[in-house]
């Protein structure tokens, strides 16, 4: 089963991509701010990892950028931000982000690109 961590520190936000991910029968972790997220990815190995842009402690971009480089290598990271400026979208992928979604997004948006992400 693919493993997946959603970060995000909006607790209703983070509860709607879980269940629409689990819904896909993936296994799901879930980390509330960048330092708890960086810490899971220490700890365990993702098969994606979902980061909300902006959150406290860490953002989503300084969690890429601590990341050691063979999981910014290995692992797809999907950028989830309220930020759907073009400069912020390619400063995002610059920094080591594999995809970009702005919120709000739809749920099966959502489903279709981590499907497409995973291969599944």
């Amino acid at each position: 089963m693919k493993k997946i961590l959603v970060a995000d520190d909006e607790e209703i936000l983070r509860m709607l991509i879980c269940d629409t991910l689990e819904d896909l029968e993936y296994e799901i972790d879930e980390a509330e701010d960048g330092v708890e997220a960086l810490q899971k990815i220490n700890e365990q190995t993702y098969d994606l990892i979902v980061l909300d842009y902006m959150m406290p402690n860490l953002t989503g971009v300084e969690v890429i950028e601590r990341l050691p480089s063979h999981v910014k290598e290995m692992t797809p990271i999907l950028m989830l931000t309220a930020k759907a400026q073009e400069a912020d979208r390619q400063m995002v992928l610059e920094k080591g982000a594999h995809y970009f979604m702005s919120k709000p997004f739809s749920p099966v948006e959502l489903m279709g690109l981590v499907e497409e992400i995973l291969n599944v």
